[in-house]
């Protein structure tokens, strides 16, 4: 598992017991993916909405950056949404996101998180 990788994961409810299986972002640097066993993600969602705020990122499967995902419809990468998983819970790898992408999501991640 690496950085940027579009992964399936059981993320829980907050403020609920269960779980439900989502995609979602890795985020967390490779060099902690291989020495610990938790990794950070970021929650996908196909509501879009809110994609117009700066801690949310458009994937459009239209573009060839975003079919390279794995993702099934157009999808915003959510950074406001960040978990500690177990590296474990994830189930499978979709796809990637680019280089470029990874850009913008470290923007999306500053500005989540302020800052700058």
């Amino acid at each position: 598992m690496k950085r940027g990788d579009v992964v399936i994961v059981d993320v829980a409810y907050v403020g609920a017991p269960g779980s439900k299986r989502r995609p979602a972002l890795v985020v967390q640097n490779d060099v902690l993916n291989s020495t610990v066993r938790e990794t950070i993600i970021a929650a996908i969602t196909s509501n879009l909405s809110n994609v117009h705020q700066p801690d949310q990122l458009l994937i459009d499967l239209a573009t060839p950056d975003g079919a390279a995902t794995g993702l099934s419809m157009n999808s915003a990468v959510r950074c406001n949404r960040l978990h500690t998983i177990p590296q474990s819970d994830v189930r499978q790898v979709k796809g990637a996101l680019s280089a470029a992408l990874m850009k913008q999501v470290d923007a999306c991640l500053r500005s989540a998180l302020g800052i700058y």
